[in-house]
């Protein structure tokens, strides 16, 4: 998707630095050979093209109930999602579960009467079952209606047929799990995994329920809230986020009508630090899996409950619409994701419309008007940190991981050149609301005993007890115990949003040097809303009470000028960080220059006049060295001469870089 810049809506520093922008454009040319035509040439073998595997996601379709009590199927959202999905060429569509409201003969007439249209056009589906068909559909129906929808050659679960299975299809290994299966199919996903594992590269698991929610999640839901002696998810919960964060696992799911990706640690947040590489190992990753509520295409939204299980999640992009007027929301959104799969490469966007349709009556028919709101690019070849936003209490302890600022370590290529961010804070962000809720039990039937059991098991699975040396961001009072009540409270609180920031490497493509993709920088633009998707003002109006480690409300924000504040990143800006790229020793400086791709062709940054002769300084982002006259507007990239070949940049967004022939 091609970004449009304004050059007018930069934050307020020096003019060169302002200029210093570049566009990571989607999409590459892979295995292009030129050949003269002047002179026979060799015939060589082309290597074969990398075949590019698109998936959509199809969140919950439920439409509620008639006059006459007859549930129905979201029509007007599902056939705008279907429509979307297929007009950006997705291969493979991944209905999320409640496809159905109340498991109907009418419902799956429905839901197949779209589905097939877009079947005919080469479109594969791969349907999960929802708590509303594992409820109230007959397994006799969901076979019937969904044979012809789930691949022939989906290998199914035994035991478990029809109900979990997977495809492999262009070296990615997808999952399908009814509601509740994940506990269940683990061992079988572990077998799977460890049998296919020299030929493939990246491993989808779609269910309709996750681990973590927003307002469910089965770690809530089975062990905090669970049963006694109920161990079915207790026993392997632990295993399955290291299972699943080893092998680099997306997650994605329905069930909670609402879109949030954030990622799920193997080890506690405060444990899990920045990854980069190391002599003897390489780059490795931080040790987290990406998990994806897919968001809405039903008739009813969810509040945000709960918020952030900070324990073991780390949110990076969250929103809602409940269309609940007294609660400052006047819609639902509509929400189409898509991951494109192209060898290593993973490239990832989520779009939302907003909508007012209640029902499937003709007059509710809406033609949605899609807005890019989250997106990532990135390769198995990475090193990744957490950047945590710049509203950390003064005093807080940073306990190795609450870095604002753009900086990482080193990460290398497989040619030798090596990057890393070198400076930039994290000022634009966006925050939300949550709603209070509560936890209660009964002795001898659920797990805990007590109130001191039920607070020690939130604790151990889902917030961060708060301390000087375990700060808890999102409230030091995370969860109250109530006596009088004899409940846990989970009060109201503000949580600010971090970024996934990424360095990944591809393989040279019509450059000098392997590429760097470096993402995750702009996908927050300043937005606040209210638990159930009501707009706030981050600039205006502060937080909850009570949300700020320090005991006091978060307060508001002052945003860089380049904050737009929208939903829409289309054109969003990030905040301004410098990326330093070393090229390998093999390349000489002074015949190679810096570049990133603009809509598919390699550009150098800057012209060779342009280029500042000096290594990097923080200095630079006030006080930018003198250069030429011609040189105004250009972007600033420097060569550090001391070290060699070490380039850096001043960037605004989310880019590609190589070395190119001067």
């Amino acid at each position: 998707m091609k970004t449009k810049i304004k050059t007018t809506a930069l934050l307020p520093i020096s003019t060169s630095i302002v200029m210093a922008l570049t566009l990571f454009a989607c999409g590459s040319d892979y295995g292009d050979t030129a050949v003269s035509e002047s002179q026979p040439q060799p015939k060589e073998v082309e290597p074969a093209p990398i075949a590019k595997f698109k998936i959509g996601l199809l969140p919950d379709t439920q439409g509620g109930s008639d006059s006459t009590g007859q549930t129905h199927v979201a029509l007007h959202p599902m056939k705008n999602v279907l429509a979307h999905q297929a007009a950006a060429g997705v291969n493979m569509v991944l209905a999320l579960g409640d496809l159905t409201d109340g498991g109907s003969a009418e419902e799956f007439a429905e839901w197949t009467s779209v589905a097939k249209q877009y079947q005919a056009k080469g479109i594969e589906f791969l349907p999960v079952m929802g708590n509303h068909e594992t409820s109230h559909a007959y397994t006799v129906e969901w076979i019937d209606n969904m044979k012809n929808y789930i691949p022939e050659d989906a290998v199914h679960m035994p035991g478990y047929e029809w109900i979990n299975y997977y495809v492999v299809r262009e070296h990615v290994l997808i999952f399908g799990l009814a509601y509740y299966n994940l506990p269940v199919a683990f061992q079988w996903i572990k077998d799977t995994v460890l049998a296919k594992e020299d030929n493939i590269q990246h491993i989808i698991v779609a269910s309709h329920d996750g681990l973590i929610g927003a307002k469910y999640g089965l770690t809530r839901e089975q062990i905090v809230d669970g049963t006694k002696d109920d161990d079915w998810l207790y026993d392997v919960q632990p295993e399955i986020r290291q299972f699943f964060s080893d092998n680099d696992v997306i997650y994605v799911q329905g069930h909670e009508h609402q879109y949030q990706r954030s990622l799920i640690t193997a080890k506690p947040t405060l444990e899990t630090l920045p990854s980069s590489s190391t002599p003897t190992g390489g780059n490795y990753r931080m040790g987290a899996y990406t998990q994806i509520m897919s968001g809405n295409a039903s008739y009813k939204g969810y509040e945000y409950r709960y918020g952030e299980r900070e324990l073991v999640q780390m949110v990076v992009s969250q929103k809602n619409a409940t269309y609940s007027e007294e609660n400052g929301s006047d819609h639902y959104d509509v929400n189409s994701a898509i991951l494109s799969f192209e060898g290593e490469q993973i490239d990832y966007q989520a779009y939302y419309a907003e909508h007012q349709a209640k029902s499937n009556d003709a007059s509710e028919d809406f033609t949605a008007d899609w807005a890019l709101m989250d997106k990532f690019s990135r390769t198995t070849n990475r090193c990744e940190t957490m950047v945590y936003p710049n509203s950390i209490a003064a005093g807080t302890r940073p306990v190795l991981v609450f870095q604002t600022q753009y900086l990482t370590n080193d990460c290398y290529a497989d040619d030798g050149s090596f990057a890393r961010l070198v400076g930039g804070s994290n000022d634009t962000f966006n925050r939300t609301d949550t709603r209070t809720r509560d936890f209660s039990f009964i002795p001898g039937f659920t797990r805990a005993e007590t109130l001191t059991d039920l607070t020690r098991l939130a604790y151990q699975w889902l917030f961060v007890f708060h301390q000087n040396w375990t700060p808890n961001l999102n409230s030091p009072y995370r969860a109250v115990p109530d006596a009088d009540a004899n409940e846990l409270i989970i009060p109201e609180t503000t949580i600010d949003l971090k970024e996934h920031v990424t360095l990944s490497w591809l393989a040279a493509n019509d450059t000098e040097s392997d590429i760097l993709i470096i993402s995750g920088t702009q996908n927050q633009t300043g937005m606040y809303q209210n638990a159930y998707g009501g707009e706030k003002d981050i600039t205006v109006d502060s937080g909850l009470a009570f949300s700020q480690t320090d005991g006091s409300a978060k307060a508001a924000v002052t945003l860089p000028v380049a904050a737009n504040k929208s939903w829409d990143i289309s054109a969003a800006l990030s905040d301004t960080y410098t990326a330093q790229f070393t090229g390998a020793d093999s390349l000489d400086e002074n015949t190679v220059n810096l570049a990133h791709k603009i809509d598919g062709n390699w550009q150098a940054i800057t012209t060779v006049e342009c280029i500042i002769n000096l290594p990097w300084s923080d200095t630079m982002f006030d006080n930018v060295p003198a250069r030429p006259d011609s040189c105004a507007g250009q972007p600033l990239v420097g060569l550090d001469t001391d070290f060699g070949n070490r380039w850096w940049t001043v960037l605004n967004q989310d880019t590609q870089l190589a070395l190119i022939k001067r």
